[in-house]
């Protein structure tokens, strides 16, 4: 066979192309994983920062109350189907905008095994979750109760005065602060225990 230079241009022009697809494949599919890892905590802060779907807020200390009516506050506790706890919310609080108030919500693990849970949150309605404001709470972190413990589970919170100069959301008269209780699982209740060898034999809470 006789080849021609033109014949081999073609040839190495054909390698090029081969070769710019797979990096462009690549290029493509690393993007795609690192936009997959990163849109979590950019969903997060994008909720945090909009009040989105009822986000709260994370503050560290409360301005103080301003001359506003008061506002009600509600408390909502739920636990998963697979979640053997009794799960009770405080009383309902009437609170001036900027005042700090603190709250606690308490649980009582009503089975003969020890029980990790953690809790999820928001707030109604949606339009309040910008406003909402917890200096301490006890969601996203894992909690044990042993068989028949009892804990008590405290939040501290205020609303944000600017609340009063929102034309959407000035008038609403009460906001709910839901939490929900989900079971961690043996996988996950197992490494808490390795990780706290004390925590199976502790009694943090009250019968």
């Amino acid at each position: 066979m006789t080849w021609r230079s033109g014949d081999f241009s073609a040839v190495v022009r054909l390698k090029n192309r081969k070769r710019v697809l797979v990096g462009v494949s690549v290029a493509v599919v690393t993007f795609m994983v690192a936009l997959t890892y990163a849109s979590v905590p950019l969903y997060r802060l994008f909720c945090q920062v909009t009040g989105f779907s009822g986000t709260t807020q994370v503050a560290t200390k409360a301005p103080g109350a301003v001359a506003a009516a008061p506002i009600t506050v509600r408390f909502d506790a739920n636990v998963a189907a697979n979640m053997p706890w009794r799960f009770l919310p405080p009383d309902p609080v009437e609170v001036r905008l900027g005042e700090q108030r603190q709250v606690a919500f308490s649980a009582v693990n009503l089975s003969k095994e020890p029980i990790l849970g953690t809790a999820t949150f928001n707030v109604a309605p949606f339009e309040t979750g910008k406003y909402f404001n917890k200096i301490q709470c006890f969601c996203f972190t894992q909690q044990l109760l042993l068989p028949g413990e009892r804990k008590e589970f405290t939040v501290l919170f205020f609303v944000d005065p600017a609340m009063a100069n929102d034309d959407d959301a000035k008038s609403i008269p009460a906001i709910t602060l839901s939490y929900t209780f989900y079971n961690k699982g043996r996988a996950a209740l197992e490494e808490y225990l390795q990780n706290h060898p004390l925590a199976a034999h502790a009694n943090g809470g009250s019968k």
